[in-house]
């Protein structure tokens, strides 16, 4: 009888320890994903504060009790396998976790994910480093890592990401500089580091020939403006310590949006760039810029639509040429040392409603202010001249210059 009791004792102590060995580290019997796929995925969850984890959000609905590759829809939202057709492992190939509330760290593991795809973890608060071993995931076309408070370099052999399409890393605090080697990612369609502390000067890219966005503004980037890829829709390089002309642009046949604002450029706009076949918006404010030199272009097309050149050190009169762009409806060449008349011809602009906003303040401009400005509701400011400008008319309002100021700018 004793004997019998204590069998039973010892049985359901064997039991119980089974179960919570179950609980604790549960084993997938019959699991169709790799399991080191499965050790990937575990070591993401037990790396992010449980406590930033909303049930909302879609790494609650990882339950390791499951397959995740064979899960119900409810279970393991934002993760994608591959299901193939003999009976080997399926595996991890997309994980998005974008805008998820988590707060954590990249485990040291994740290039186990080896044939990994899409790596989506875009607004969350994910800090420390981007893990070496990222470089492993030789299959991924998208990274998306932005607006987290990642911290370090970029990893070592980035290079051979040979599928990446989209790197997108940007408003995070990653610093050094940007390795030269990213230029062998020839399928590079994307390219967003903007809003970090990257430093030193550009590399050379321009073998990124599929190139079509390149953002590295608000970085701490210095030096001159290299060769850029020939390719190029968008090209934005504000906030930063770039100096020297900007003739490297003159080719860029595809270029739509031009950022160069808050930098040291110097030397003339060249009227190329102003002159590009696709160029529909030029912001090239804040700069040292001391001359601007504008194409007549009343036989040929062109896309501008808004050009901003304000803050910058450009002398001369304003250029008349800026008419003859049929689809310019934004221009701003405030606060520069532009002097002599505002032409008649920009008033019949204004008049006719193809200029939607004009700002020349703080210029050192002279006369009367053109009778197509009159009676236009036209967004801008002529303030901080020598005009004679009613406040009656809509554009004026805001004091001009003492006669002190304007005779010494006569001298």
């Amino acid at each position: 009888m004793a004997i019998a009791m204590q069998l039973t004792l010892s049985l359901c102590s064997l039991m119980t320890f089974v179960f919570l060995s179950l609980t604790q580290n549960p084993i997938l019997v019959d699991s169709k994903t790799l399991e080191s796929d499965i050790e990937v995925l575990r070591s993401i969850r037990q790396s992010i504060n449980p406590h930033t984890i909303p049930s909302s959000s879609f790494l609650h609905s990882w339950s390791f009790n499951i397959d995740p590759c064979d899960a119900p829809g409810t279970h393991f939202l934002g993760i994608l396998c591959n299901i193939p057709d003999n009976n080997s492992s399926s595996r991890i190939t997309a994980i998005n976790l974008e805008e998820d509330g988590l707060e954590g760290f990249l485990p040291p593991s994740l290039g186990n994910l080896t044939e990994l795809t899409l790596l989506n973890l875009r607004k969350n608060k994910f800090h420390g480093k981007i893990p070496d071993s990222i470089v492993r995931m030789t299959k991924m076309t998208r990274l998306l890592l932005s607006e987290n408070s990642l911290s370090g370099g970029i990893p070592h052999g980035f290079r051979g990401l040979k599928r990446l399409e989209v790197i997108d890393l940007s408003h995070n605090r990653l610093s050094g500089s940007i390795p030269a080697a990213i230029s062998n990612i020839r399928s590079l369609i994307h390219l967003r580091l903007s809003y970090n502390k990257f430093s030193g000067r550009i590399p050379d890219l321009t073998g990124l020939w599929q190139l079509n966005t390149m953002d590295l503004s608000s970085n701490q980037l210095f030096g001159n403006l290299p060769e850029v890829p020939n390719n190029l829709v968008s090209l934005l390089l504000g906030g930063n310590l770039l100096s020297g002309h900007i003739s490297t642009l003159n080719g860029l046949r595809h270029l739509r949006l031009l950022d160069l604002t808050h930098n040291r450029f110097s030397g003339p706009i060249n009227q190329a760039i102003l002159a590009l076949p696709e160029i529909r918006n030029i912001n090239i404010s804040a700069n040292r810029f001391t001359r601007i030199d504008v194409m007549r272009m009343s036989n040929r097309p062109s896309q501008l639509h808004a050009i901003e050149a304000q803050n910058n050190q450009i002398r001369g009169r304003l250029p008349i040429n800026l008419i003859t762009y049929q689809n310019l409806s934004h221009v701003n060449l405030g606060h520069n040392l532009f002097h002599g008349k505002i032409p008649v011809e920009y008033g019949d602009r204004v008049s006719k409603g193809y200029w939607r906003s004009l700002f020349l303040d703080y210029n050192m401009l002279q006369g009367n202010v053109p009778a197509g400005f009159i009676h236009s509701s036209i967004k801008g400011s002529l303030a901080h001249n020598c005009l004679n400008c009613r406040r009656s008319i809509p554009i004026c309002p805001g004091r001009q210059r003492s006669p002190a100021e304007c005779v010494r700018a006569l001298l």
